[in-house]
């Protein structure tokens, strides 16, 4: 008898425990099951053989929105204002960032995530400014500009992609996130963001981006449009490049998050906390090539985020000493480093601070 009780679900588990790769149609049957126990057991135990099992690691840095205004009109976003918004859009002065840095600095921070809209006035001489000015002052990693950002440049510029890419990580970018991918299917992002980058173009900018010593990490932001077929399809898209690249550091899924956005009259059907956490052990399951899977309590609260590191979380991603995006769409949820380190010992896990890289920084033995 499996290990893991009769039926499909418990033939798709002892599989992939096994070392099998999940199809599509196998993580069709784990999300459609409803079987979040013994889903989450699988995902934990596959957690604990790619990571160290007593670990839980967290990174301490700023989520610096640069500008939110922006022409791509998303129906999902909240947080950008058009072009011309000379009461609510706004560009940040470097003096303004260089405080921001700053302080996050003080209090032990070692990176800036830093995303903002398509402003119709930057090309890539004002990145690279930018990006120079702050690494001329300071050591801090710059986890910076989501693919359609680099798209955005790029076309502003007048340049390919690898150009582009090439004098950013020259002056001073080094490392993408992964925002912009919401779900890797042109069918979606038709509906929610007609103007974005599409599907092909978001991959292939990372892969150029990996193919130049540039790594990232990969996202989906689910719960709106799109059929839980897509979700896999996204999935398989993230996981085919992976196999090719081995760029991504780690995958992170959230919940669309939709006050005050054109695209909540749409939706029908918010996911739940159950269904998060069922998405995300999937999600462990099937990248079975991506080393972390971030929690995201940013989205879900933190009983919520620590309860994710029961079901294929082994990082509880960033302390978010300042976020506007998430907070814009209605979501506010606040935590310091003393309330990461708290919630990590609760589960009889060691905390760890880790850099952008992975690499540690800090032990709460």
């Amino acid at each position: 008898m499996s290990a893991n009780g009769n039926g499909r679900v418990g033939e798709v588990l002892d599989g992939a425990l096994a070392g099998e790769r999940l199809t599509d149609e196998d993580a069709l049957a784990l999300l459609g099951s409803r079987d979040l126990v013994r889903v989450g057991r699988a995902a934990d135990e596959l957690r604990n053989r790619r990571v160290d099992a007593k670990r839980v690691t967290f990174i301490i840095d700023r989520n610096l929105n640069y500008t939110n205004v922006c022409h791509t009109d998303c129906d999902f976003c909240a947080f950008y204002r058009r072009p011309g918004d000379r009461k609510e859009g706004y560009l940040l002065p470097k003096p303004v960032i260089f405080k921001k840095i700053e302080e996050t600095l003080a209090i032990g921070g070692t990176a800036l995530l830093m995303q903002g809209g398509h402003h119709p006035d930057l090309g890539v001489e004002f990145y690279e400014d930018l990006f120079r000015s702050i690494k001329e002052r300071y050591r801090i990693h710059l986890h910076a500009l989501s693919p359609p950002e680099i798209q955005h440049i790029a076309r502003r510029s007048k340049l390919s992609i690898p150009v582009t890419l090439t004098r950013l990580r020259d002056a001073g970018l080094d490392s993408l996130p992964g925002g912009g991918a919401e779900i890797l299917v042109d069918r979606v992002r038709d509906i929610i963001a007609p103007k974005k980058t599409k599907s092909a173009e978001w991959l292939g900018i990372m892969r150029e981006a990996h193919r130049l010593g540039i790594s990232s990490t990969a996202t989906m932001m689910y719960g709106h449009v799109e059929t839980v077929e897509e979700r896999v399809e996204h999935m398989r898209r993230i996981r085919e490049l992976q196999d090719e690249t081995h760029g991504f550091r780690a995958f992170i899924s959230w919940t669309f998050q939709p006050h005050g956005t054109r695209l909540a009259e749409q939706v029908t059907h918010y996911p739940t906390s159950f269904d998060y956490l069922l998405t995300q052990a999937v999600s462990r399951i099937y990248l079975d090539n991506v080393d972390h899977i971030q929690s995201s309590w940013v989205t879900q609260g933190m009983k919520v985020g620590q309860v994710a590191l029961g079901f294929g979380a082994d990082d509880m991603g960033s302390v978010m000493i300042e976020e506007n995006v998430v907070s814009a769409a209605g979501t506010t949820h606040r935590a310091t480093t003393d309330d990461f380190v708290r919630a990590i010992k609760a589960l009889g896990k060691v905390p760890v601070q880790r850099d952008t890289l992975y690499r540690e920084v800090k032990i709460w033995a």
